[in-house]
């Protein structure tokens, strides 16, 4: 019998969801979202028919494309037991669920083309208290920061559709010795590495990260994200 060729990176499911009144007063999000079928209209402002629940911090044509590695589930699924949320992709609001690719195989400014989409690799994601209500886990943000498993956005460069089963094709990639792994090395772990600092501060990062690496660079010490991660009160 012949062996099956070997599949590269690929979608696995296309997500998208609509803001809805979420679980703590005045607040809304569009994180669980649902899989469609067929292609869907990729643009700057992201993925037709998704939508943030607090644009302030969601959203944006930095951050107009969240993927998520579908492999990380099988360790949520080992470290949390049978979630229900974990049964399918979208349980991290992710637009993208990826096969083939994690965040150690992701560089910064990576170029992919998903379809007839160009997507660029903008930052990791940093995961907020949303995540710890959906999951019933009350430190569930935290985990995905501190195991370095938070997925990533993406601007789109060239509006096209994209659907399930698209290969994710590696087009250019502009800094090959920063994986996402490594700036979320730098973030979480390793906050005051000056010498980590200084490389990273020469890399085309969005104006929230090149402000979060000067002003670590000049104060010394590292942000409180208390507020993030653990949200307003219930």
């Amino acid at each position: 019998m012949r062996a099956p060729e070997h599949q590269g990176p690929r979608v696995s499911a296309v997500l998208v969801g609509r803001a809805v009144p979420f679980s703590r007063p005045g607040s809304f999000s569009a994180i669980a979202k649902s899989a469609v079928t067929g292609p869907v209209d990729a643009g700057p402002e992201g993925l037709r028919g998704d939508e943030h629940g607090d644009p302030r911090v969601h959203g944006g044509v930095d951050k107009a494309v969240h993927l998520y590695a579908w492999e990380h589930y099988t360790a949520w699924r080992a470290e949390l037991g049978p979630l229900p949320v974990l049964d399918r992709p979208g349980a991290f609001g992710e637009n993208l669920s990826t096969i083939g690719l994690t965040e150690d195989e992701v560089c910064i400014g990576d170029r992919i083309r998903v379809g007839t989409t160009l997507l660029e690799v903008t930052q990791s994601r940093q995961p907020c208290w949303k995540l710890n209500d959906r999951f019933g886990v009350p430190d569930m943000a935290r985990r995905l920061q501190d195991t370095l498993r938070s997925g990533w956005y993406c601007r789109v460069l060239e509006s096209g559709s994209l659907q399930a089963g698209d290969a994710i094709e590696l087009v250019e990639r502009p800094h090959p010795g920063w994986p996402l792994s490594l700036l979320m090395e730098m973030l979480y772990r390793r906050p005051l590495d000056r010498g980590l600092l200084a490389r990273a501060r020469a890399l085309p990062l969005v104006m929230s990260w090149q402000r979060l690496i000067e002003r670590r660079l000049e104060e010394g010490r590292v942000e409180d994200w208390s507020s993030r991660l653990e949200g307003p009160s219930p």
